[in-house]
């Protein structure tokens, strides 16, 4: 199979993360719930991956990573702790449902006043009309790092800085830039990163978290066990247990830290300038095919390894399946959980075709996509 859906998930991983993983299934029982060799080696490998999390971040205090099942979690945590009742809150069109339907129920449940940033043409966002949506008052503005529809980027350190001007928080979703993008919340301004390890991470499924500032507030988005302050009725406040009820995925946080290992080995410029050159080979390989619509800015200096694209009317999904059948190429049709995205690009009933690409992906297997893509054109 010629794996083009990476912005899904990394399906190729590597070998390290997958010992790593099985290994830890051998050896390990659960993080700080006991003093066995196999419950202490859980919870040290839980210890090294916030650490290691802390450095890819830019988040000073590793005590401020908190472990979660994927993305989706991480921003649920976020946005919930953070908003309350009758709170303003701007957001974007380019965001995952993942944001939206987080920030619609707080919308339906609380009363919080609700705003969206929209986007241009090619789907980038207007900082203009961001400037005058966020106002004082703001509570929070939810923003992602990379469109996972058009692959187009967020200048999120300038987020950052219009929101604070009126002494908002920001919450960035990482889910499309972890692993491939400089994402360093210390430097950018950000309050809170959330990521997953799944994706550009390189990681296994079930692993993720959210990077949190020191002096952000969040309230837990569940209670329960921690295996400490047992005899207490509430939850704990210190980070990150306050955040981590429940027995964390150590095996997979094992699988984590040794990905997290690869991508220090190999650099993070390498996977970046790999990933690109493939986008932009795959780009120019189809961008002038004769029924071809290609979505998103190309012009950019810099974006994700995504290439969105219809060809003629047909519905993505019968292109998406022609392309898995005849071709064994994997792609992922639809929507992508993003509709504003897909009503500001005018694809909601067609959707788009997304290839997208990552450090396991080869010239070859791009090039054999082209070949594909304009022979269905054709």
């Amino acid at each position: 199979m010629i794996y083009l859906d990476n912005a899904a998930t990394t399906m190729r991983k590597p070998q390290q993360v997958i010992d790593a993983v099985v290994q830890a299934l051998n050896t390990m029982g659960n993080a700080s719930r006991g003093v066995s060799s196999a419950s202490l080696k859980a919870t040290r490998t839980d210890y090294v991956a916030r650490e290691k999390v802390a450095k890819l971040f830019g988040c000073p205090q590793p005590d401020h990573v908190a472990f979660a099942n994927n993305s989706t979690e991480a921003l649920n945590v976020a946005l919930t702790g953070l908003v309350h009742e009758g709170d303003r809150v701007v957001s974007t069109d380019m965001e995952h449902n993942s944001v939206l339907r987080p920030l619609y129920r707080l919308r339906d449940e609380h009363s919080v006043d609700l705003q969206f940033c929209g986007v241009d043409r090619r789907g980038n966002l207007d900082y203009d009309q961001l400037e005058q949506l966020v106002t004082d008052g703001t509570r929070l503005v939810a923003v992602t790092h990379g469109s996972n529809v058009t692959g187009n980027m967020v200048d999120v350190a300038r987020v950052a800085s219009i929101a604070h001007k009126h002494g908002a928080l920001v919450v960035v979703d990482a889910s499309q830039t972890a692993g491939s993008h400089v994402v360093n919340m210390d430097a950018m301004g950000l309050d809170v990163v959330c990521f997953t390890g799944h994706k550009g991470l390189m990681g296994p499924q079930g692993t993720g978290g959210l990077c949190i500032r020191e002096g952000v507030e969040i309230s837990p988005f569940k209670v329960g066990g921690t295996g400490v302050q047992s005899y207490s009725e509430t939850q704990p406040t210190e980070y990150p247990t306050r955040l981590e009820a429940g027995t964390l995925n150590s095996h997979g946080l094992a699988g984590l830290v040794a990905a997290l290992d690869y991508i220090d080995e190999v650099t993070l410029k390498a996977i970046h300038d790999h990933e690109e050159a493939l986008m932009r080979r795959f780009y120019e390989g189809v961008c002038d095919v004769e029924g071809v619509t290609v979505y998103g800015d190309f012009q950019a200096a810099d974006r994700c390894a995504i290439v969105p694209l219809n060809i003629r009317d047909y519905s993505s999904a019968v292109v998406s399946d022609e392309l898995a059948q005849h071709y064994d190429i994997a792609t992922r049709p639809g929507a992508h959980c993003a509709p504003r995205m897909h009503r500001a690009l005018g694809t909601v009933e067609q959707g788009v075709v997304r290839f997208s690409f990552a450090w396991f992906t080869t010239q070859d297997e791009v090039d054999a996509a082209v070949a594909a893509v304009q022979e269905i054109a054709r």
